[in-house]
């Protein structure tokens, strides 16, 4: 009885069946927790056609009842899969009565939730109407009322007072079941970057009954982040996105004056500080959200350099040529693509050195954008070379080529610290100069460790390892289920992003190094 109670749970996850996954678990009397990531479009965003209006600034902002009763059916929604975690994005933070229902609905369920708003009460930079409209409707009325004198229905008395304040601010939001978790350490990343983009991390513990040691010296805590990555909407804000994915550590060390420090790199950098600054040892880390970039993509091959794998993919058993298979999101230019992610990194995954990786993946931008040029390896070696009458590299024709390309020069680009990063990462040697020889193994062909789906170390590598705990994953699934296949279902009217719901199990396993 008690399996079929805990099948039940776990089914309501998704159509597909996943209570498989927990009866795999019975004989370890583990349960699993669960993680959902959501974009659910906030309603500033979402463009309405009412009544046959081919204005397409109609937005669904502007009409309550719309935006009320979507977002109650997407609350309904993730109430009834009660996901252990449950991360949002585009998440209305400027509408108080959209937040107070979802603090409220989620709260009585039994979760903390914590909200983050963009900077700069960032948007889409459209002025909400509804807010105006609404507040000049009703004043009309009470001037009407008076001039008649025939009273107001009592709530509309006083038309300001019942008027909820409403911008154009879109955000972040988590929510995690207080059964499930001790929550140690909450933080925002304010990136004040050219899209206003924001990160949370979450650091918590699990709660007894959800451990696999009641061992004092078994750590049990796991690093959450949330985040909604730039929309690359030309090259040279893939740059940005990429700095985005990479920050959640400058907070504590000088804030950075140019915009390029912004998303990826931030993040892994503001964890990688937030872990020495608590002293803590290898961390399951889980990253949510809405990445804004499928598997082909800079950002997705950095995090995989760095050893995350993504959630969904390691249940499916998907290589990273299956980009095909699934899609997550309907883009405003009517095409489908998968960018919705919950990438984990193992305790006991092999990792690079931080800024090994993100030098790595700059100088596969630098490949891209050369050969998309129609350049080839030796033309690329020429360009670097620049005017320099001997045959190697200098440091100004490398920052020289690096403007050309678009990487630099421009705000979104990378500043001077980090372009002289790169270039110590390349001249390994130090002394000033790149041959054809340490521009290939550095910069045109950087090697790159690639990692093992499955996330467990070689037999050679587990002897006197410290123990600590990582996290299975034992099933995953997108809703609606058309985009398993590859497929955008017409009907589908929730959001213009699939949910995304990944079932973990904790497990003992030992800690790894990193290595450069």
């Amino acid at each position: 009885m008690r399996k079929e109670r805990r099948s039940r749970r776990i089914n309501r996850i998704g159509s597909y069946a996943i209570s498989s996954s927990m009866s795999m678990r019975d004989h370890r009397k583990q349960p699993c927790i669960t993680c959902t990531t959501f974009n659910i479009l906030a309603p500033i965003y979402k463009r309405l056609n009412v009544n046959n209006d081919k204005n397409q600034d109609s937005r669904e902002s502007d009409y309550r009842a719309y935006w009320l009763v979507r977002n109650q059916k997407i609350l309904d929604s993730l109430l009834r899969e009660r996901s252990s975690i449950i991360c949002l994005q585009e998440f209305w933070v400027g509408n108080e009565e959209l937040v107070n229902m979802y603090e409220k609905r989620l709260g009585d369920a039994g979760y903390l939730n914590f909200k983050l708003a963009r900077t700069n009460n960032r948007g889409d930079g459209r002025p909400c109407s509804r807010d105006v409209v609404c507040r000049f409707d009703l004043h009309l009325m009470f001037l009407v009322s008076s001039f008649v004198q025939s009273p107001l229905p009592k709530f509309l008395s006083n038309p300001f007072e019942h008027t909820m304040p409403l911008s154009d601010t879109s955000g972040l939001l988590i929510a995690v079941r207080k059964e499930h978790f001790r929550v140690i350490g909450h933080r925002e990343l304010l990136f004040n970057d050219c899209g206003d983009r924001v990160a949370q991390l979450l650091h918590v513990e699990l709660a007894a009954p959800y451990s696999p040691s009641r061992n004092n010296d078994t750590r049990q805590e796991i690093l959450i982040v949330n985040t909604h990555l730039l929309f690359p909407h030309d090259s040279s804000l893939s740059l940005v996105r990429l700095n985005q994915a990479s920050t959640f550590s400058s907070f504590f060390k000088k804030k950075k004056k140019n915009l390029s420090s912004s998303q990826v790199y931030k993040i892994l950098q503001y964890v990688e500080s937030y872990q020495k600054e608590h002293k803590l040892s290898p961390t399951p880390i889980m990253l949510c959200g809405d990445w804004n970039g499928s598997k082909r993509g800079h950002v997705y091959k950095f995090l995989r350099s760095l050893g995350f794998v993504s959630s969904y993919d390691n249940a499916h058993q998907y290589t990273d040529a299956d980009a095909h298979k699934w899609v997550s999101h309907l883009n405003h230019r009517g095409n489908i693509c998968g960018v919705d992610f919950i990438w984990l990194l193992n305790p006991n995954r092999y990792r690079k050195l931080l800024k090994t990786s993100w030098s790595e993946a700059v100088f596969g931008m630098f490949k891209y954008l050369v050969r998309r040029a129609s350049l080839t390896e030796e033309d690329a070696f020429a360009l670097l070379k620049a005017d320099n009458d001997s045959d190697c590299i200098t440091y100004s024709g490398f920052c020289e080529a690096l403007r050309q390309l678009n990487l630099t020069g421009h705000c979104y680009g990378l500043n001077d610290e980090e372009t002289k990063d790169l270039w110590v990462q390349a001249d390994i040697d130090g002394d000033g100069a790149l041959d054809y020889k340490e521009f290939q193994q550095r910069i045109w062909n950087p090697t790159r460790s690639e990692q093992k789906d499955d996330g467990i170390l070689d037999d050679d590598h587990k002897g006197g390892k410290e123990q600590t705990i990582g996290f299975s994953v034992e099933n995953a699934v997108l809703f609606p289920p058309e985009v398993e296949k590859g497929m955008w279902p017409e009907n589908y009217s929730l959001s213009d992003h699939a949910r995304l719901t990944v079932v973990f199990s904790p497990i003992r396993m030992p800690c790894s190094q990193l290595i450069s």
